[in-house]
C-alpha cells in the first residue's frame, strides 16, 4: 500500500512538473518574439473612459490604440460582456503577437449575487462559508468575462474610523488569515484555467489597515516587530493558500511608499514568503510617489516601482511613458523587465488565456449562470450566520409568532442598503429588504421610516411613534448607509447620527420593547442606545437576501451564531482598541479599581462596549475539562488541547469555540492573549462534544528580540471559551 502511494505521489509530482515545464516553454517561446516595448506593454493596465473610474484620474491614453500597439496587458473595470469580447478581439486580431488581455474588477463580496460585506462574513467565523462566497463570486464574474478580482483584502485593522475596515476580516491576524486563505481557495479553485475560476489578488501589501487617525491613504508608521507579529501573517496565509497576484498599498512603510518599496515587494514578498505571481499597484499609486515626495516626477516614480519589483502599473501610465526610456538610460535593466513580464505572462498562461483568449464569458453566460436559486440561498445562509446578537434582555428574541411588529428606521424597507460598499453588479431589484423579509414570515408587520440616515422627515417621528404604540415590539434600524463604508469613507464620528438618535429616543419613550438592528459596515459607538434597548442585533449590510436572513434569525428558525471579529469601542477616545493589546509596566488589572498611577483613563473604563469574539445565542453553552496533551514539550513539538463544550440550553445551536494563548515571558513584550484556533460546532440541546486543537511551534512563534521569527522556551497559558474574555485556563511549558 505504501509503495502504491509513493508511486501515485511521484506521478502527481511528475504531472505537475510537466505542466510547469509546458507552461514555462510556452512563455519562453512567446517572450523570444517580443520586443522591449511589447514586454513593457504587458506591465500596463488601463481603464477605458467609458468604464468605472475609481480614482482621481482615468486612463491617460487612447485604449484601443495601445491595445493595437501591443502595449496593454490588462484592462480595469470593464465588465459588460460585449465590451470585454470587443477589446479581447482587438488584442488578439490587431496586435502583432495577439497576446490576450487580462480583465480585472473589484469583486469583493459578490458579483451579481450579493453577500454581506467582508467584515460581516468574518463574523460568521466560518471558513467554509467564506470559501463558498468566493466560489460563487468567481463563477458569476467569469460568466461576464472577468478573470481577475482584487480580493481578498488581508489588511488587519482595529481602526473603525477607517472606511475600508468593512472590506477586511477584522482585527485579528489569525482569523483574518484563515478567512483570507479560504477566499483565495474559493476564487482560484483547483484549476485556475477552468473558465469559471478567477485569479485572486491579496491586498493591500502592506499594513494598509493602520493609517494614522483612521484616514484613508494616510501614512503608516510601525515597528518591524508590530508588522511581522500582527499585520504580515494574514497576507502570508493568503499567499500560502496559492494567491498568484498581490496589490501594493497606497501608504508608505518605513518612509517608503509600498509601490516603490523593494524591501516589501522583493525581500519580504518574493524572497521570504516565496510568492510566485505578479504584483499590481493600486489605482495610480506609482505616480502618487511624486506627491509622497520620494520621486521628482513620473519617470523617477516608474524607476522606483520597476526596480522594487512591481509588475503592473494600474492606470497612471508611467510605465507606458517612461519604462523603455529608463532601460535605454540604464536606470532599469532589461533583465528586470524580462522578469516582470514573464511573471505576468506566466499567470495568463495558468489562466488558460494563451490557449483560449475567450474562455471567460461567452454568449449568454451572464444570464444563465448568475443569481441562480442556489446562489441566493447561499447568500441567505451566509447573511444569517454573519449577524451578531449582542443583547437579548428578558429573551425578547426570538419574536412570538403572533407578535405585532413595528419596523422603523431609515434602512427598514431599503433594498439598496442591504448591499454594502463595493457591491459590483449586484442589483437592488434582486434584493430582499428587511420589511419584505419580515412580511413573508410574520403576519402582522407595519413599517415606518421615521427619518433618513442623517436628516429628519417631516412628520416621520410622529408616524413612527404611532406605529410603535400599536405594536408588541419595535424593531428599529440604526446605523450608517452604504456610502459611509469602503474606500474614501473615513469618519471622525462613528456615533449614531442625531436624526436617528431622536427617532430612537421617541420610540423608546413609548415603553414598548425595542430591538436595535444595527446596519453598518464598521463598529460604532452605540453605548447609550445599547444600554437603553432591550435587544441588539448587528446585521451589517447583509447582501441580497438580507431581509430573508433577518426573518430567519428573529423568528428563531435560525439560532444566531455570529461572533464579533472586531471590537466595539465604548467611546471614540478609546480608539484604537483591540483584545490582543500588550500589558504595560503599570497595567490596570482591576476594572473596578480607580487606582491612579496605572495605565487607565480618568472617568472612562479601559474595557470596550463589546469585545472581540462576543456574540449571544438563543441557547447556552458551558465549557469544562480543558487539558493539554503534555505539561512539558520540547521546542518544535506540537501540543494538543482538548476542551469539552456542552449545550446547556433548550434548543440546538452553533457555538464558536475559541482558543487563546498567552506567552507568559518573552524576549520582547507580548500580547495579553492571542487567538490561535477556533472551531464552529453544532450541538443539540443537552449534547456535549470534545473539541481538539493543535498548538504548533508556528503558533507559538513571534518576532523575537534577536530579530528572527521563531519560538522560545518558557511558560504558556491556554484559554478556551465563548470570546476573548475566556477564563477557563490551563498551561504548559516549552523546554529546550
Amino acid at each position: 500500500m505504501k509503495k502504491t502511494l509513493l508511486i501515485l505521489t511521484a506521478l502527481a509530482l511528475c504531472a505537475g512538473c510537466k505542466e510547469k515545464d509546458a507552461n514555462d516553454a510556452r512563455v519562453d517561446k512567446l517572450m523570444a518574439k517580443m520586443t522591449l516595448a511589447e514586454k513593457i506593454g504587458q506591465l500596463n493596465q488601463f481603464v477605458p473612459t467609458n468604464a468605472d473610474v475609481t480614482g482621481p484620474d482615468g486612463s491617460p491614453v487612447d485604449v484601443k490604440s495601445v491595445i493595437k500597439e501591443g502595449m496593454c496587458g490588462s484592462l480595469l473595470n470593464v465588465w459588460k460582456p460585449e465590451e470585454i469580447i470587443e477589446y479581447q478581439r482587438l488584442a488578439v486580431d490587431s496586435s502583432r503577437l495577439g497576446i490576450p488581455i487580462l480583465f480585472g474588477h473589484d469583486i469583493i463580496h459578490g458579483a451579481r449575487t450579493g453577500f454581506p460585506e467582508n467584515l460581516g462574513i468574518s463574523c460568521s467565523w466560518d471558513t467554509e462559508a467564506a470559501e463558498k462566497v468566493a466560489r460563487i463570486s468567481a463563477a458569476e464574474a467569469s460568466a461576464f468575462g472577468l478573470a481577475w478580482t482584487f480580493s481578498p483584502m488581508c489588511d488587519v485593522s482595529a481602526e473603525p474610523r477607517w472606511g475600508r475596515v468593512s472590506e477586511g476580516s477584522g482585527e485579528d491576524p489569525y482569523l483574518s488569515g484563515q478567512m483570507s486563505a479560504a477566499m483565495v481557495r474559493g476564487y482560484q479553485g483547483d484549476d485556475l484555467s477552468a473558465g469559471n475560476t478567477i485569479l485572486s489578488c491579496v491586498k493591500h501589501f502592506a499594513a494598509y489597515g493602520a493609517p494614522e487617525a483612521g484616514r484613508d491613504y494616510n501614512t503608516v508608521d510601525m515597528s518591524e516587530m508590530m508588522f511581522r507579529d500582527r499585520y504580515l501573517p494574514s497576507y502570508k496565509a493568503a499567499i500560502e493558500a496559492g494567491a498568484l497576484s498581490v496589490m501594493s498599498s497606497f501608504n508608505d512603510f518605513d518612509g517608503i511608499p509600498a509601490s516603490g518599496n523593494k524591501w516589501l515587494l522583493t525581500d519580504i514578498l518574493r524572497n521570504e514568503l516565496g510568492f510566485k505571481g505578479f504584483v499590481v499597484s493600486d489605482y495610480s499609486a506609482i505616480n502618487e510617489m511624486v506627491k509622497h515626495r520620494v520621486a521628482a516626477d513620473g519617470k523617477e516614480a516608474a524607476e522606483l516601482a520597476l526596480n522594487a519589483g512591481l509588475n503592473m502599473d494600474m492606470v497612471d501610465g508611467d510605465y507606458y511613458k517612461y519604462a523603455e526610456e529608463l532601460v535605454k538610460e540604464g536606470r532599469v535593466s532589461e533583465k528586470q523587465i524580462d522578469r516582470l513580464c514573464r511573471e505576468v505572462l506566466n499567470i495568463k498562461s495558468k489562466l488558460g488565456l494563451l490557449d483560449d483568449p475567450f474562455r471567460y464569458g461567452g454568449e449568454g453566460r451572464w444570464d444563465k449562470e448568475t443569481c441562480l436559486p442556489e446562489y441566493m440561498e447561499a447568500s441567505r445562509k451566509v447573511a444569517r450566520s454573519s449577524m451578531v446578537l449582542l443583547k437579548n434582555q428578558n429573551d425578547i428574541l426570538p419574536l412570538k409568532e403572533n407578535a405585532r411588529i413595528a419596523l422603523i428606521g431609515p434602512a427598514a424597507d431599503s433594498r439598496s442598503e442591504m448591499l454594502g460598499t463595493w457591491n459590483a453588479f449586484v442589483s437592488s431589484e434582486n434584493a430582499v429588504s428587511f420589511f419584505e423579509g419580515l412580511k413573508a414570515r410574520f403576519s402582522n408587520v407595519v413599517c415606518e421610516r421615521g427619518c433618513d440616515f442623517f436628516d429628519p422627515i417631516d412628520g416621520g417621528i410622529a408616524k413612527a411613534v404611532a406605529a410603535a404604540r400599536n405594536s408588541d415590539v419595535v424593531l428599529i434600524t440604526l446605523g450608517l448607509p452604504n456610502s459611509c463604508s469602503g474606500e474614501a469613507a473615513s469618519l471622525t464620528d462613528i456615533d449614531i447620527p442625531a436624526a436617528q438618535k431622536s427617532l430612537f429616543n421617541a420610540v423608546k419613550s413609548t415603553g414598548k420593547p425595542v430591538v436595535i438592528l444595527l446596519v453598518t459596515g464598521r463598529p460604532m459607538t452605540i453605548a447609550p442606545e445599547a444600554q437603553a434597548a432591550d435587544g441588539l442585533l448587528v446585521t451589517w449590510h447583509p447582501g441580497s437576501m438580507g431581509g430573508a436572513a433577518l426573518a430567519d434569525v428573529l423568528s428563531g428558525d435560525y439560532n444566531p451564531s455570529g461572533r464579533l471579529s472586531i471590537t466595539f469601542p465604548l467611546c471614540l477616545g478609546q480608539i484604537p482598541i483591540h483584545y490582543n493589546y500588550k500589558s504595560t509596566g503599570r497595567p490596570h488589572l482591576n476594572p473596578d479599581s480607580d487606582a491612579k498611577y496605572v495605565s487607565r483613563y480618568l472617568r472612562t473604563p479601559n474595557e470596550p462596549l463589546f469585545a472581540f469574539g462576543e456574540g449571544l445565542s438563543y441557547t447556552d453553552f458551558s465549557y469544562s475539562d480543558l487539558e493539554v496533551s503534555s505539561q512539558e514539550v520540547k521546542l518544535g513539538a506540537n501540543v494538543q488541547v482538548n476542551v469539552k463544550v456542552t449545550n446547556t440550553g433548550s434548543r440546538g445551536g452553533e457555538e464558536v469555540v475559541q482558543l487563546y494563548l498567552k506567552d507568559v515571558v518573552g524576549s520582547r513584550t507580548r500580547p495579553v492573549r492571542e487567538l490561535k484556533g477556533f472551531k464552529k460546532i453544532y450541538l443539540e440541546a443537552g449534547a456535549s462534544a470534545v473539541v481538539t486543537f493543535e498548538i504548533t511551534p508556528e503558533s507559538r512563534s513571534f518576532f523575537r528580540a534577536d530579530k528572527q521569527w521563531g519560538e522560545e522556551p518558557g511558560d504558556f497559558e491556554v484559554f478556551a471559551g465563548h470570546d476573548s474574555h475566556a477564563s477557563l485556563k490551563c498551561g504548559f511549558k516549552v523546554v529546550e
